[in-house]
């Protein structure tokens, strides 16, 4: 017989679960936990707060597809760590949280830090549990690590009584722990997915649909963000001759240089993009949820297309716009039948008409940008109250990213970008030059300021041999800039871009132009010196305004913050507006 304490149990699974490093925040209510993980073999990185725990946990999480963790104590402990926890849920990302709770017999008597975290979290969590009996810990790990992978990815939260922690509890052996590969096929995962002897009737439904169709366009979400998927579109372009475009969150799964990539659909989307999906006669759906910022006004996206859906949730098929024919699947699972099928013809679409135009589509979106990397000041001049002295167009420098890295040393491939959120964000997925998978960590659904440190850390903590470059505006770094010394601490090759315009910038932009430039709340009147706050914090600082050679610094070994700043009224364009169609931009 093996006899273990609560606490015992929860950081043995977690090894034999591979579990290396974890981050969070002790208090009172989960130092049981924290005593024995002090005694095992895995790393603890201690945050200033609990949100940046989450984060960490989802840095690890995006840019390795594997499960992460994170643990904190009750009450305000737990409170701060749900901003976190609903960013995962939004985004479908899969990591574990351990939040502590006062003793079982306090439950409900409003004890010292007492908070109902399993009721808070439940609606923002792809599941929940409240462990009462240690024994429980024993299915309930295995169980959250299967849940969080398998299906629709993510979070799972275990709220963990103190006297849980302490318990004794006897029991023969520890339980066998699947393989990431097994949990994605656990019966969690099948329950609603297409029956296995539909698959092949809805494959040939969907093959003769794309061969038929004139102007067909492929519309790669977030569930295609991965090596697997990503390689299944490339087998499947490299046949079919089709325009892609992607959400925010699809960003990745198709190289930025590809020759038919006709960049992000939606509010900030492309005009090629935004005007590919509204001539469409057919879209083939790929892990995407047609969301509200991707599709404007719903009656006015791909209105005249037939749609073909695929994806690992059944309740997003049909949800906003109507299948023709779905499949509840991993795409690459599925794609690749349809790619096989396809062979066997010539699609209509494989026509050298189709091909050059979707050249031209692209060659358009190209000029559109080049012509906004040469903006200068003088353009921007007489549009507000000041001009400052010294101003970087943040297009051109966010695309010249990986070129300054190179000159230092640094290859493309090895450069992982994690953004805020606000006009960096978007100027980021406009401009980056995206080409891998995993490759653009970004808050996309709930749109969480504050996200990018922490993630960078957590993604920088996961990928060691990697440089980490977080993109983040004056507004946003606020938000978590204490987690500075977490950096400072743990060493990590972060690059730390700030690009400061004295604004909330994307607010301000909206005010713009929605609101009869009617700046309510959205101009700072005092901002921190950031250079000197880096330096606190021990971290090196760099001025990219005083420094043409900035890049000679900010990617060698170890932390670093660089400083831009940027016209206040330098705005993200296209501009969709709320109730508007996506190709009524403003531009």
């Amino acid at each position: 017989m093996i006899k273990a304490t609560g606490s015992q149990i929860i950081v043995k699974l977690l090894e034999l679960e591979g579990i290396d490093t974890v981050a969070g925040l002790p208090g009172g209510y989960i130092l049981p936990l924290y005593d024995e993980l002090n005694r095992s073999s895995i790393k603890h990185v201690l945050v200033r707060q609990e949100q940046a725990a989450g984060f960490i946990a989802q840095g690890m999480t995006r840019s390795t597809g594997k499960p992460a963790v994170c643990m904190v104590t009750s009450g305000p402990g737990a409170m701060n760590l749900l901003t976190a926890i609903a960013d995962a849920r939004c985004d479908s990302v899969p990591i574990i949280a351990f939040t502590g709770q006062v003793n079982t017999n306090l439950i409900g008597t409003d004890g010292f830090q007492e908070a109902d975290t399993f009721g808070l979290s439940f609606p923002i969590t792809k599941h929940s549990m409240m462990i009462k009996d240690p024994k429980d810990l024993l299915t309930a790990i295995p169980l959250a690590f299967s849940i969080a992978v398998s299906g629709r990815p993510g979070p799972v939260l275990i709220d963990l009584p103190k006297d849980v922690q302490t318990a004794v509890v006897e029991f023969e052996k520890w339980p066998e722990v699947q393989s990431l590969a097994s949990q994605k096929k656990s019966e969690f995962a099948k329950r609603f997915a297409t029956p296995k002897n539909q698959i092949p009737s809805i494959v040939k439904n969907m093959a003769e649909s794309l061969v038929l169709a004139k102007k067909p366009v492929l519309f790669v979400g977030g569930g295609c963000n991965d090596k697997k998927a990503s390689s299944a579109i490339k087998d499947f372009t490299s046949i079919y001759n089709i325009p892609v475009v992607t959400t925010l969150m699809g960003i990745g799964a198709v190289p930025r240089s590809s020759s038919t990539n006709l960049g992000m659909v939606g509010m900030h989307g492309t005009i090629a993009a935004n005007r590919a999906m509204h001539d469409a006669d057919l879209i083939l759906a790929l892990g995407v949820r047609f969301d509200d910022r991707a599709t404007g006004l719903i009656s006015q996206f791909c209105p005249d297309a037939k749609i073909l859906h695929i994806d690992l949730d059944a309740a997003e098929i049909n949800k906003i716009l109507s299948a023709e024919y779905s499949m509840v699947s991993a795409v690459e699972t599925v794609l690749p039948l349809i790619t096989a099928n396809l062979s066997k013809e010539k699609p209509s679409s494989c026509t050298k008409a189709v091909a050059k135009e979707c050249e031209a589509a692209r060659k358009e979106w190209i000029k559109t940008l080049t012509e906004l990397y040469s903006r200068t000041e003088s353009d921007l001049a007489g549009r507000c109250k000041s001009v400052p002295k010294q101003s970087v167009n943040p297009r051109a420098f966010i695309r010249d990213i990986p070129l300054m890295a190179q000159k230092a040393g640094v290859k493309e491939s090895n450069i992982i970008v994690t953004t805020d959120v606000g006009q960096h964000q978007m100027w980021s997925a406009q401009y980056y030059p995206v080409e891998h998978p995993r490759q653009f960590l970004t808050s996309g659904s709930l749109g969480t300021m504050g996200f990018g440190l922490p993630c960078a850390i957590g993604a920088a903590l996961a990928n060691k041999n990697k440089r980490v470059v977080c993109i983040s505006g004056d507004g946003s770094i606020l938000m978590n800039i204490q987690e500075l010394i977490t950096l400072a601490e743990e060493g990590l090759n972060v690059t730390v871009f700030v690009l400061q315009n004295g604004s909330l910038g994307m607010v301000r932009q909206q005010q713009m132009y929605l609101f009869n430039k009617n700046y309510s709340a959205s101009e700072f009147k005092k901002e921190p010196d950031f250079l000197t706050v880096a330096k606190g914090f021990g971290i090196d600082a760099i001025d990219a305004n005083a420094d043409p050679e900035w890049y000679k610094k900010a990617f060698t070994k170890g932390p670093h913050l660089v400083r831009l700043n940027i016209h206040i009224d330098d705005n993200v364009l296209p501009f969709v507006a709320a109730g508007h169609a996506n190709i009524d931009p403003i531009r």
